[in-house]
């Protein structure tokens, strides 16, 4: 289904509310349904199979749950969005655990449900793209090496989201990737013969981003000698990439949100402004509606820069393209030392497979590194490897490591050491912390996923660590 064709579907039981959603929705020029009730939902969902459905929970005849729960059930690709008040963000993230894909708080603007529903479709046209080709496997994509299937999918998102102007927002783990990803991005769109400009907004101290970002006027503050180009005028017709994007001060997220919506910025020191055509790709190994929640990040920023998001898969589940890296890094690294390493034995193999690699492919061409400075060729060894990666131990990923009590590798001995002494006893209230990120590191950083573990509301997990970040 191409999105100029797309049938958008709202399920509200207040008339009022529905007719006001579906004029908000009017300039998009798709057709907007409305059903006030569960089973008239049902019956059209069924009629028009919508792409992006708009559901409010709370219906006269059934739970939204239970549609949500249907849908599931019937392998429906729809991108559903949960309405709902900010009162009820338990039962939102409920909902995106049965299968919801997002959700939008009450109340709303036309604006943000506009966005909203943009977003969605854009992401059901790449899914359905990404289905459709599910039987082709690119090798390999950019400066990208691999070619599991994790990464697979990765690279078949690249190159459906390159073509299209809408912002990206890569989400992985420290190590994976993520500018290599905006990189291929880039190079694979019609904006590949202008700029690349990457900008870790970690990096750079917080009284300075602004001008990093928007340039500034000789005199504009103590030290500025001279005007200075930002990084979005250098990108102007090319990509912007905003690296770890969740790290950046609040009130330079509204000037940024202003940029997107206005396409105009102004150097710090004057107000005369410039147009600038820019597409935005970010990344952060955070988790962004996490961040949203917690208070450290526009919700309305989110929707502008979240809408094709692409998540980056860890080393230790993209099964064997750890031994491609560590072969293409051996060699590069042979050639820079003047070393004659040419393989890798079985040895080396089981003792990069058998680790899990936290530090991902960063980690990977560090020990690599050390390995060839350390040591002779013509072959890499396990023996070589086992004092820069440790004793083999099983690599067990985040997912199955809380599947159950009874199949949990994880003891309380490895959180929080029993007390042999008074003095040895921790205080509750951090043995509970301990505990708490603990479970969330291992379900992958997913809050939800971890309260489900701990048998705990999710909206306990979130009201703890927003109490431990203001602490």
């Amino acid at each position: 289904m191409q999105n100029q064709d797309a049938t958008i579907l709202i399920v509200e039981d207040s008339p009022t509310l529905a007719l006001t959603y579906q004029a908000y929705l009017k300039p998009l020029g798709h057709e907007v349904l409305i059903a006030e009730t569960g089973k008239d939902a049902i019956e059209k969902i069924a009629n028009h199979n919508p792409p992006v459905i708009f559901l409010d929970l709370k219906l006269p005849d059934m739970d939204g749950l239970d549609i949500l729960r249907r849908l599931k059930q019937e392998g429906n690709k729809a991108q559903i969005i949960v309405i709902t008040a900010h009162g009820s963000v338990a039962i939102a993230v409920e909902a995106m655990q049965e299968g919801a894909s997002d959700f939008i708080l009450k109340p709303f603007n036309a604006d943000r449900l506009s966005t909203t529903a943009k977003n969605a479709l854009e992401i059901y046209r790449l899914a359905s793209l990404v289905e459709k080709y599910e039987g082709q496997k690119p090798k390999t994509l950019g400066r990208f090496i691999g070619d599991s299937s994790p990464m697979a999918a990765v690279y078949r998102m690249i190159n459906d989201a390159a073509p299209s102007k809408a912002s990206v927002f890569i989400v992985g783990e420290s190590g994976t990737g993520k500018e290599l990803c905006a990189e291929a991005i880039h190079q694979t769109s019609p904006r590949t013969n202008k700029n690349f400009v990457a900008l870790n907004c970690a990096a750079i101290p917080a009284n300075l981003i602004e001008s990093e970002i928007f340039g500034h006027k000789r005199g504009a503050f103590t030290g500025a000698t001279e005007d200075r180009e930002g990084a979005a005028l250098r990108a102007d017709g090319g990509t912007l990439f905003l690296d770890e994007i969740c790290e950046m001060p609040m009130d330079l997220q509204a000037k940024l949100l202003r940029f997107i919506q206005t396409g105009q910025i102004a150097p710090v020191g004057s107000n005369v402004t410039q147009v600038v055509n820019v597409r935005f790709v970010c990344a952060t190994n955070r988790l962004p509606w996490e961040e949203v929640l917690a208070g450290r990040f526009r919700e309305d920023l989110y929707y502008r820069l979240h809408v094709i998001p692409i998540h980056l898969p860890p080393l230790r589940e993209r099964e064997n393209d750890v031994i491609l890296i560590a072969n293409s890094l051996l060699k590069a690294y042979a050639e820079e030392e003047g070393k004659s390493f040419d393989g890798i034995d079985n040895s080396a193999k089981d003792r990069l497979l058998s680790h899990s690699w936290p530090g991902n492919v960063r980690e990977l061409g560090n020990v690599i590194q050390s390995a060839v400075v350390l040591n002779h060729g013509p072959t890499l060894t396990g023996e070589m490897l086992t004092p820069l990666i440790g004793p083999t131990r099983p690599v067990a990923s985040h997912k199955s490591t809380l599947q159950s009590p009874q199949t949990s590798t994880v003891t309380p001995n490895d959180l929080i050491p029993i007390p042999k002494t008074a003095q040895d006893i921790w205080p509750l209230a951090l043995s509970e912390r301990k505990l708490i990120e603990h479970a969330i590191k291992l379900c992958d950083g997913k809050v939800g996923a971890a309260a489900e573990k701990l048998d705990v509301n999710p909206s306990t997990l979130y009201r703890k660590i927003k109490s431990w970040n203001q602490s």
